[in-house]
């Protein structure tokens, strides 16, 4: 299938959303007013959203670059050796022959139809077939 062909519905990329819109003014307004009313009573519990984040943010340490995992004492594995089987060279298979005398050679029969030609006569039944 040729996805450069489509248009961009079949992408699984590009899909920002865009300004919200909405149904009416009403609709709006109504949700402004809801909004409003969830940070007050957040607010109003003491808990602020925005600087929950942020506070939980600056409370972590930095990581340096320098920083690497540590291996807990006990865990130090030692050298495990591969275990040798022995080099064997891949060679190329050798194409195999016939080397009988009952078969003739190979003919064609209907759309690339290969056929094994035993006799004379099959031959010339062969090359007058029809389709």
């Amino acid at each position: 299938m040729s996805f450069h062909l489509e248009g961009p519905w079949l992408s699984t990329t590009g899909k920002k959303k865009g300004p919200k819109k909405w149904a009416s003014a009403d609709a709006k307004r109504k949700a402004k007013m809801l909004d409003d009313m969830w940070k007050e009573k957040l607010k109003a519990l003491g808990i602020e959203h925005e600087e929950k984040k942020r506070k939980r943010a600056f409370s972590l340490p930095a990581i340096s670059s320098s920083v690497s995992p540590k291996i807990p004492p006990g865990r130090e594995t030692e050298y495990i050796a591969s275990r040798d089987t022995g080099m064997i060279p891949c060679t190329k298979k050798t194409d195999t022959l016939y080397t009988g005398t009952k078969i003739k050679g190979i003919g064609t029969m209907h759309k690339s139809n290969a056929v094994p030609v035993f006799s004379d006569e099959e031959a010339v039944d062969i090359s007058k077939m029809r389709r």
